[in-house]
């Protein structure tokens, strides 16, 4: 059984265009889902969640100033909290996410 990737992406991510480049370049198909333009819903962002090996830290933009601003202890946080808050605030998940639908493949590209 083929399966297609589905890469939820940022327009402006360096990361996302160099994951996609690479995707490309390697003849592995994907879907592309824009985060702002596409965002997950509650229930694909908590399927999301269960595909992690390391929880929420894999999937969300904890070093970046719309996370500092907007989010304070969200390890003490209950997690339907942090899912409405996800759906409202797309650009707290770090990008791109890579995933088969079993699995997120790829959290981040390595920068060097």
């Amino acid at each position: 059984m083929f399966v297609v990737l589905t890469v939820y992406t940022y327009p402006s991510c360096t990361s996302c265009r160099k994951t996609k480049k690479w995707l490309c370049a390697n003849n592995i198909e994907f879907r592309e889902r824009h985060l702002f333009r596409e965002t997950p819903t509650y229930k694909e962002l908590l399927h999301l969640l269960s595909l992690t090996t390391e929880g929420l830290g894999e999937i969300l933009a904890t070093r970046g100033q719309s996370f500092k601003k907007l989010v304070d202890n969200v390890e003490e946080w209950p997690l339907s909290k942090v899912v409405d808050l996800l759906v409202k605030e797309p650009r707290l998940l770090r990008c791109p996410i890579v995933t088969d639908g079993k699995r997120i493949v790829l959290a981040t590209i390595h920068r060097h």
